[in-house]
């Protein structure tokens, strides 16, 4: 059956959307952080962060339920539910904001470039290096893990990413400086080419760059430097947002600075196709007279309904402090599974990676057969970074001490197979 299945989803979906692992496996159902295969075989998700409250979390499934039987329809008519939705998540900010519902991360993302550029009539803008920010047009552009047809366009300046192998600077010290001068330099590229600087996108804890061993402060100098530009901080939240990081609820908040800009992917939903993004006022008064925006679908009363009853589900089950918790707990487990080719776990919360290395340089193919030997014990995990060389762990915020030693148990297992 899983051969006929995957020659059928060949054949009817075509190349673009690829499976995970060389054995694919079919997902039919899911409850909290396990995930269950046509014959009924569990396997322990350690790979995906939408699901923020765990699988068909029974509180969240009854909300959209219930208001899936009520009302759908968009939000240019009065809904109290989303007031009381966006009175509830701008309590968590620190800063005065309003927000705006899309669908997806990477329409959230889009609309911030707008943002930017209604804000300061620039068009330029900064990434890192080996970056993903989602897969409209725009901001694809700042996706730099690969580059566009025809090359990147003369308005995006990529810089280098903060690196635990090879450290901007020369040592991790230094990297806070370093990353700074070369933001400062893509910036005056940006206006020398006439594009001007309208913003930098980042995520908080440069996650698909392989969550490098950076601490608060780090981008000080280089809010600095953005601030004197009069350029705006974008932060991509979608993947550290919500409490995942465990100290913080918010990626920004840990690093200690205040972007312009904030957006947030589907884990806002726990997997509903909600997302959405908070700025201040002014910023948002400059797109309003800009741009203009409506999405029929982004911020109606099912996705609130699914967002509010997410954000209580954190609340109520301390999911926050869970994934301070059990994530120390998991860390300390990674930092003592031995093996040469293993550089360095690292990481916040719910979000951990092990950096494969050998003689100081990327070990891509052992870390894909981590990852195949793991899902062939029936735990699920992905690879980051520049090369595809760590280990990606980023399970539901519903893990507790009884996956974590499952999955260090299995990796210990796993490392063993694999040659020095």
């Amino acid at each position: 059956m899983g051969n006929d299945l995957l020659a059928r989803r060949e054949r009817l979906l075509g190349p673009n959307v690829p499976t995970f692992y060389a054995r694919p496996v079919e997902i039919v159902r899911g409850q909290g952080s396990s995930l269950f295969d046509a014959d009924g075989e569990r396997y322990l998700d350690a790979y995906n962060n939408v699901a923020h409250c765990g699988h068909c979390h029974p509180r969240i499934v009854k909300a959209i339920c219930e208001q899936a039987a009520t009302l759908n329809t968009h939000t240019r008519y009065l809904h109290e539910g989303i007031l009381d939705y966006a009175e509830a998540l701008l309590g968590k900010f620190g800063f005065d904001g309003q927000l705006l519902m899309t669908c997806t991360g990477s329409e959230a993302n889009d609309v911030a470039l707008r943002m930017a550029q209604a804000v300061t009539g620039k068009r330029g803008f900064i990434a890192t290096d080996n970056t993903y920010h989602g897969n409209t047009t725009a901001v694809a552009h700042l996706s730099t893990r690969r580059p566009p047809i025809g090359g990147w366009p003369d308005h995006i300046r990529r810089v280098p990413a903060p690196d635990s192998l090879a450290p901007l600077g020369g040592s991790r010290e230094a990297q806070p400086e370093a990353f700074a001068a070369n933001v400062a330099q893509a910036i005056a590229e940006l206006e020398e080419s006439g594009h001007g600087f309208a913003g930098f996108m980042l995520c908080p804890i440069f996650a698909n760059e392989g969550m490098p061993g950076i601490a608060p402060g780090f981008l000080d100098p280089t809010v600095e430097v953005i601030r004197r530009a009069g350029g705006l901080i974008l932060c991509d939240e979608v993947q550290p947002g919500f409490g995942r990081i465990g100290s913080h609820f918010w990626g920004h908040e840990w690093l200690g600075f205040t972007p312009d800009v904030v957006t947030m992917g589907k884990p806002m939903g726990n997997g509903h196709p909600v997302a959405g993004l908070v700025a201040t006022p002014d910023v948002m008064a400059a797109f309003r007279n800009a741009f203009g925006y409506f999405n029929t679908f982004g911020g109606n009363p099912v996705s609130v309904a699914a967002a509010m009853e997410t954000l209580r589900v954190i609340e109520d089950e301390g999911l926050q402090e869970n994934a301070a918790q059990v994530g120390d707990y998991l860390l300390q487990g990674l930092r003592e599974l031995s093996h040469p080719l293993i550089a360095e776990a690292r990481g916040f919360g719910f979000f951990l990676g092990i950096e494969l290395a050998q003689d100081g340089e990327p070990a891509s193919e052992a870390a894909g057969r981590i990852v195949e030997a793991m899902r062939e014990r029936h735990v699920l995990m992905g690879r980051v970074g520049r090369a595809q060389h760590i280990l990606k762990i980023r399970p539901p915020m519903v893990f507790n001490r009884a996956d974590a030693d499952e999955m260090l148990e299995k990796l210990a297992q796993s490392f063993e197979e694999l040659p020095a």
